[in-house]
């Protein structure tokens, strides 16, 4: 009986010696408190469908959503391109003409997983089951956007191929030439793509008067960026 006894204080007091090896729930859960803010977090899916808006040529709005198709860069609502006869031509106006006509007035859906600096649906958009970011870039209206993604480079080859679009003539790759208008002193020009109503882009275009100088009347209605909510 005696030893019985003896035995359970032993194994009782065998329990509870520290051991450098077992964790101390305090410190580790302080530790996942500290760590779990660091820990990426998986990107969630974002699907907009409905009748869209065309601000320029890789810029879509839907429900007042503006998106931004992935992987493609469109020239600049202002930007103009060369013909072969040396003839300057507005292409970027042109791009986002060629967008608006392909999709009408039918529904569209885009699906992206991130947003860019400015707040925009970066997207993959699909008219009638057909990628639009791919289309745009194999019509020669967009360029593959190579900084953030080779998707569509096979697309770009065949534009080039069969000079559509832009590949007609010559031109200056739209970051390239946003990045020259920031270097040269137009900071201050504006298209389409800086204003996120048309009350907005109306009000700067009557300022600027007489004239378009920033060319936001595509039409030359006398209305600024109409494709704007």
């Amino acid at each position: 009986m005696l030893q019985a006894q003896h035995s359970q204080q032993s194994a009782k007091r065998a329990y509870f010696i520290p051991s450098p090896y077992r964790p101390r729930t305090p410190y580790a859960a302080w530790l996942v408190a500290l760590l779990l803010p660091l820990l990426p977090l998986p990107s969630l899916a974002e699907t907009l469908t409905g009748v869209a808006s065309v601000v320029d040529g890789d810029t879509l709005v839907i429900h007042g959503e503006r998106i931004r198709l992935h992987g493609i860069d469109s020239p600049e609502s202002a930007q103009r391109c060369t013909r072969p006869n040396g003839q300057q031509w507005r292409c970027g106006q042109k791009a986002a003409l060629a967008l608006a006509d392909r999709i009408g007035r039918q529904t569209v859906r885009c699906e992206g997983k991130e947003r860019d600096r400015y707040g925009r649906l970066v997207a993959v958009c699909y008219h009638k089951g057909q990628n639009l970011n791919a289309w745009m870039v194999r019509q020669g209206w967009a360029l593959a956007y190579r900084r953030y993604s080779k998707d569509y480079v096979g697309q770009e080859q065949q534009a080039e191929a069969s000079k559509a679009g832009i590949w007609s003539g010559t031109f200056v790759p739209p970051w390239e030439w946003r990045s020259r208008r920031r270097g040269g002193g137009a900071a201050n020009d504006k298209d389409c793509s800086d204003f996120k109503t048309h009350a907005a882009a109306q009000r700067f275009y009557h300022a600027h008067q007489p004239g378009d100088p920033h060319r936001l009347d595509i039409d030359g209605d006398g209305l600024a960026c109409e494709s704007l909510p």
